[in-house]
């Protein structure tokens, strides 16, 4: 396990390429999802071997970040970000992310002006609402597959319900209305957890240059290396299109 010390942070990461090179990709994992999904590590692959040093990792106070999952928030999975931004260097930097991981590629993207590209897979612009889980004793109990996709193997995680509270004060609709850094949106045709409509009203509130592409896949695609390698494709196309 490679553990990595921001200023505020301990992240566990996985990375490829050559950490001198002249720009940076962060690949970042959905709710309480992890950097070992095979579409997290595809995508760090692929992103190196097109020069980028990329790294993925798990967001404050998951798998195998330290620390307890209060640490598990939204600002502090932003902080992160940035802060890992500013440990490799202050590059020029490429934001990509699946799930709540495009959410804070659109708030980072359309903030820090070191990202100069972002994409967003199947993300809403807002944050985290209620009722993906159980609630009980002031927690939500959500499930997730033990990498790389063991359905019979799953980690539990009882998310405080104050992780919604500070969710509610994030949405980057507005800011991506007057943001002109190049974008992707990715949605999934059989994603019934962030429907491809609200993909499509992200994309038509945004700013150009844009563009919006489809993958014939549910919300976790990651079980899908079809899927994976075509969102691969399209990634590779947005970056030939936009200079990165």
């Amino acid at each position: 396990m490679n553990i990595i010390q921001t200023p505020h942070h301990a992240l566990a990461v996985y990375t490829l390429g050559d950490p001198d090179a002249e720009k940076l990709a962060l690949v970042l994992p959905g709710r309480l999802d992890t950097k070992d999904y095979p579409h997290m590590r595809s995508h760090v692959d692929f992103l190196a071997h097109r020069g980028f040093f990329a790294l993925s990792f798990d967001p404050p106070g998951t798998w195998e970040s330290p620390g307890g999952i209060e640490l598990y928030t939204m600002t502090n999975y932003l902080a992160a970000i940035n802060e890992l931004i500013v440990y490799f260097g202050n590059k020029p930097t490429l934001l990509l992310g699946h799930s709540r991981g495009g959410t804070m590629a659109m708030l980072v993207g359309t903030r820090n002006p070191l990202v100069t590209h972002f994409i967003a897979m199947m993300s809403n612009t807002g944050g985290s609402k209620k009722g993906e889980g159980r609630q009980e004793n002031e927690v939500e109990v959500s499930y997730r597959d033990t990498p790389p996709n063991d359905t019979e193997h799953q980690k539990r995680f009882d998310l405080p319900m104050s992780y919604f509270k500070d969710a509610a004060q994030y949405n980057v609709r507005d800011a991506l209305a007057t943001c002109t850094k190049p974008k992707l949106f990715l949605f999934g045709t059989k994603d019934t957890i962030v429907k491809p409509e609200k993909v499509h009203a992200a994309y038509a509130t945004s700013a150009a240059p844009k563009e919006l592409r489809e993958l014939d896949a549910e919300h976790n695609y990651r079980r899908s290396p079809e899927a994976i390698a075509q969102a691969n494709e399209y990634i590779g196309e947005f970056l030939d299109t936009y200079g990165f």
